[in-house]
This record gives structure tokens, C-alpha cells and sequence, in this order.
């Protein structure tokens, strides 16, 4: 039975022709209703550590956090820790961050700068290549110890447009090979040259599948976030990559189709004309014309402030979020004056816990005529040039992020799912079309943990 049947909605931004926003074809990824013990089984938590973790690329950090030799960021996922150091080559590995002699962990911050790294512990020294330097006493060790002279253990990493990966198990293909999206689609956005302004990482009360899962579609906007709809079509394009990557395109700067009054400029698009350098009191068009001509706007912004990614960008990726899923566990909302990193980390120990860690990425120009989107939803005083990396902000369990009004919204929505999904009135989620990135998703993790892949 197909999958497929749009009968009522078949959502096409209608691309240019070659462009990287062209409405992919249709993948049938069947019909089937997963069993919900996925959500919430330590068994199936422990599959994923044995078949999944381990096997796939994951986002452990971004280039710009670590620019010169000896910086640093620590990387946490479950149960293990890791360490990614720029090298004096300027290349990047990336180690398990624990010291051979006693597993103490070497860094204790979550991220520096270090000439090398020196175990708290007992004093033995690493190099940043993780290469042993110097062991305390090595007098009185027998010499069979230290006869293969054991440094930090690495692991497998490599970068793509400012982002940086790692694969623990060494065994997974090539980075670009392995991401689904196509030639330039992460590279355009030149994320290399943005800085991270705000970093939070806050404990949620559900499995990291269950956050995911809500962030991967806006068939929920017009019900949890009513206040989206004056500014935001709520159909959007989806478009399924291989290797369970995908995207959802969101047209922003528009109404939603199911608002009756699609002529009165909103006050949040009168909002976003202001940040693109129009005067709403000057604007004469209806609100269907409004992104077009916050398009326009930025266009023209772009070459007078010599920014080249937006040269090589879409008009609608000027004013629209490219929601960009990279399998497993990661969405990125893409704009070319920032992008939105969000990392759904799963717990250590606890299936229906996990940890909703964002970047927030900013392209800094200094002129007062570019200013920091509305969407980016930061507190007022942040520094936004890049000087500082602020410290990540650690927010616990049942207690909201502070990160807007949506997502503070999407913390109460996420753990009342999570709830319900044990219950024995529920027998698996029933995917429509405007879920089947869900579906894309889920069928890419059954062929890792059924060993497929």
C-alpha cells in the first residue's frame, strides 16, 4: 500500500529549476505503526548503544569554537565524554576525554585552550595529537606497561562547512559520502564564519525520539503554537534525503492558509520588515507580498555588506527555515544570518530523559543596519560580535529553557507525550504526510537496530 496519498495536501514551494529548494520525489516508506516501546524500553535504549551510537556520524561541535591550536570542546553523549582539539596543522581529531592510567577524565571544562593536556589525577601529559608526553614517576612502573607508550584514545572525526563530526566505532563511510544532503547544501550557509551567541542544554522529561519527533513537522503549529500562524505557513515542503536525512521547508514571512484574513499586515510581519531595513508605514502591498519583499530587501542588504552566502542562496532561503534533520539526532534550522543548532542527546541511564542541547549561531556585521533576527530569541545584553563564547547554560529537569515562548510551550507538549506513550491505550503513532519525515526517521533507525545497515 503506498504511503504517498496527498489528495489534500501536496505542499511545493515550486523551486527554480537546479536549485537546492526543488521538491524532491516521493520515498514510500510504507504504513507500518511502530511498536511505542521504542520511547520508553531500556532494552531498546541499550539496541541503540550497541547499533546505533556507535555506528553513525554525530555532531560533536562546530569549527568556529575551536579556531586555534590547543582550543578545544568536550562532547557528551550517554554514557561516554569526548574531547575534539584543533591541531597545529590546523586539522582536528577528537579523543575519548579519559586518561589511560586511572580513567580519570583529562578535561574538566567543557571547553579551552591547552598547550597539552595534563591529568589532574596523577600529572601524566598529553599532547593535543593526544601522543603521551610524560608519565609522573615512570621510574617506578614496570616497563611492560608503558612499552606501547598508551596516549588518549582517538576516534574517528572530520568537518563539513563548520560543522564537526565524530563516528566512535571507526567503521562508518566517509563523512561526505555518508551525509544525505546534496553538494553545497551545508557549505552555502558558510557556518565557519557565524559564532556561537547562546548555548543551552536543558534536561527534558522524555526519550530523545519523543523531542525529536516534534520538531520534525508543523502539523502541531496551528494547536500548540496559535501564535505562529500571523507569520508562518504551517504546510510546508518536506523532502526525504538518503541515509534518513531530510528537511522541511517553512515559509516564513506569510500567513497561515488557515488564518480568513490573508490581506492585513500582521504586527510580527511588520516585525520582520523592520529587521530586513523596510518601513512598514511605507509598505503598501497586502500580506502576501510581505515575502517577496523582505526577500528583495535582504538581496540588496547582502551586496552592501559584501555577504557572498547570500549570493549564493535562493530567495526563499532568505526569508525561510530550512529545517534540516541530519540523522540521527539532529535538527538545524538554517538562515543565512544564523542557524539554530538543536541536539537531541539521549540520557545515560534513563530512557525517558534526555537532553535538549542548542547552539545558536550568528553572522556578526558591524553595522547597525544588520541586526539580530527575532527568531534567534535572545535575552537582551548578549554579546553578538563573536569576542566571547558564552558558557553553556545547564537548565534541569522541569524547568522551562527560557528559550521563547514556543519551545517553552514544546517542554510541557514533549513530557505529556512521553507519558502517554505507555499507556495501554496507545499502540504506536499513526504517521500522516505532513509526519513522514517522522516515518523516515524511524524507518532509518529500525535498519540499524534490525541490522541492516
Amino acid at each position: 500500500m503506498s504511503a504517498n496519498f496527498k489528495a489534500a495536501w501536496p505542499m511545493n514551494l515550486h523551486g527554480p529549476a537546479g536549485s537546492l529548494e526543488v521538491k524532491l520525489a516521493d520515498v514510500d516508506n510504507g504504513v507500518d505503526v511502530p511498536n511505542p516501546e521504542r520511547y520508553y524500553s531500556a532494552e531498546y535504549m541499550k539496541k541503540e548503544w550497541q547499533h546505533l551510537w556507535p555506528r553513525v556520524w554525530l555532531l560533536a561541535g562546530v569549527t568556529p569554537d575551536i579556531p586555534e591550536h590547543g582550543d578545544y570542546t568536550v562532547f557528551n553523549i550517554g554514557h561516554e565524554e569526548f574531547v575534539v582539539v584543533r591541531q597545529a596543522d590546523g586539522g582536528i581529531k577528537a579523543f575519548y576525554n579519559v586518561c589511560p592510567h586511572r580513567a580519570n577524565r583529562v578535561c574538566m571544562n567543557e571547553r579551552g585552550s591547552v598547550e597539552r593536556f595534563t591529568c589532574a589525577f596523577h600529572g601524566w601529559k598529553f599532547g593535543c595529537d593526544g601522543k603521551l608526553e610524560s608519565v609522573t614517576d615512570e621510574a617506578t612502573y614496570h616497563p611492560s606497561l608503558l612499552a606501547n607508550r598508551p596516549g588518549l584514545t582517538e576516534v574517528r572525526c572530520d568537518s563539513i562547512g563548520g560543522l564537526i563530526f565524530i563516528n566512535i566505532d571507526g567503521k562508518a563511510p566517509p563523512l561526505r559520502e555518508w551525509i544525505g544532503l546534496p553538494k553545497g547544501y551545508i557549505e552555502n550557509y558558510e557556518i565557519d564564519k557565524m559564532h556561537v551567541v547562546r548555548h543551552v542544554r536543558s534536561e527534558w522529561l522524555a526519550n530523545w525520539k519523543t523531542g525529536l519527533d516534534a520538531f520534525y513537522e508543523t502539523y502541531h503549529l496551528p494547536h500548540i503554537h496559535p501564535q505562529t500562524q500571523g507569520v508562518m505557513e504551517d504546510f510546508s515542503q518536506y523532502d526525504l534525503y538518503p541515509n534518513g536525512f531530510s528537511r522541511m521547508i517553512v515559509p516564513i514571512g506569510v500567513k497561515s492558509h488557515r488564518l480568513k484574513d490573508q490581506d492585513s499586515v500582521d504586527p510580527y510581519q511588520q516585525y520582520m520588515m523592520k529587521e530586513a531595513g523596510i518601513d512598514p508605514a511605507t509598505f503598501t502591498g497586502s500580506a502576501s507580498d510581505v515575502r517577496e519583499a523582505i526577500q528583495k530587501a535582504k538581496r540588496q542588504r547582502g551586496k552592501r555588506f559584501g555577504l557572498a552566502n547570500y549570493e549564493k542562496m535562493t530567495d526563499g532561503q532568505l526569508t525561510d527555515s530550512w529545517a534540516t534533520g541530519y540523522f540521527p539526532n539532529v535538527q538545524i534550522g538554517m538562515h543565512p544570518e544564523g542557524v539554530f543548532i538543536m541536539r537531541f542527546l539521549p540520557h545515560p541511564t534513563d530512557p525517558e530523559r534526555f537532553f535538549y542541547d542548542n547552539m545558536t549561531m550568528f553572522r556578526y556585521v558591524a553595522d547597525p543596519g544588520y541586526t539580530v533576527p527575532g527568531w534567534m530569541g535572545l535575552p537582551e545584553g548578549m554579546d553578538t560580535t563573536g569576542a566571547t563564547r558564552p558558557d553553556i547554560e545547564h537548565v534541569p529537569a522541569g524547568v522551562k529553557p527560557n528559550l521563547g515562548e514556543v519551545l517553552d510551550q514544546d517542554v510541557e507538549l514533549v513530557a505529556a507525550v512521553q507519558k502517554g506513550q505507555r499507556s495501554a491505550g496507545f499502540r504506536g503513532p499513526l504517521w500522516c504526510e505532513q509526519e513522514q519525515r517522522l516515518r523516515h526517521f524511524h524507518r532509518e533507525l529500525d535498519r540499524y537496530i534490525n541490522g541492516e545497515k
